[in-house]
């Protein structure tokens, strides 16, 4: 049985120079379930996602991560964490199989996942020796979310994966998500109701405004 994964949020506030991003956040997210983090854009969402992450330090209260109740130290928080949205990086100088090979030895893959599959379950469709630069925004997108699912870690956080994906590769990814959700918590930020069907429960940042 996998271990019981969870996070805690005591009062959680992020200010900027111009005001106060969030504040006042209280709750808890548990593993085995599917959390949707709603609001419109620019209302904090993707700070809310990287204060989870430990990306983010929050300005006034404490964000707390436990396996099996023991709290994971702030220097290890990444190792159980997996992150996509269409902001974040992907090393373009590499080719797709090297970006792959990379990837996969940062964070092991899911019990049963082969790397030579991986192009299949992820849907894209180009030579292992293209260079990522080359990659559409869809493929690259696919490939940031992908990444993601098929790593082995107990949180898997998605900001807005529904951008740059037309409609069939947005329920391909729906598909990844399913296969891969088993015991994991899983956090969704977005405001397009695509990628919110599966979610349990919803928390919307416009609930925590000053």
């Amino acid at each position: 049985m996998a271990a019981a994964f969870s996070i805690q949020l005591f009062d959680v506030g992020k200010r900027y120079r111009d005001g106060w991003v969030l504040k006042d956040l209280r709750g808890q997210f548990e593993s085995g379930t599917r959390y949707a983090i709603t609001g419109p854009n620019g209302s904090g969402k993707s700070t809310l996602l990287k204060m989870i992450c430990g990306y983010l330090t929050p300005t006034v209260g404490r964000v707390t991560h436990l396996q099996n109740g023991k709290e994971i130290h702030r220097a290890d928080i990444y190792r159980y964490i997996s992150y996509a949205a269409p902001y974040t990086d992907l090393p373009e100088e590499l080719t797709y199989g090297e970006v792959l090979n990379f990837y996969t030895r940062l964070k092991p893959l899911r019990s049963g996942v082969l790397l030579d599959e991986l192009p299949e379950l992820f849907g894209i469709e180009a030579p292992l020796t293209r260079h990522v630069q080359d990659f559409s925004s869809g493929m690259k997108q696919r490939l940031r979310i992908g990444l993601a699912c098929v790593s082995d870690t107990p949180l898997l956080i998605l900001d807005e994966p529904a951008t740059n994906l037309d409609t069939k590769a947005v329920d391909h990814i729906a598909r990844l998500i399913d296969r891969f959700a088993e015991d994991r918590l899983i956090i969704i930020a977005s405001n397009d109701e695509r990628d919110l069907v599966s979610c349990k429960r919803s928390l919307n940042v416009l609930d925590y405004k000053s």
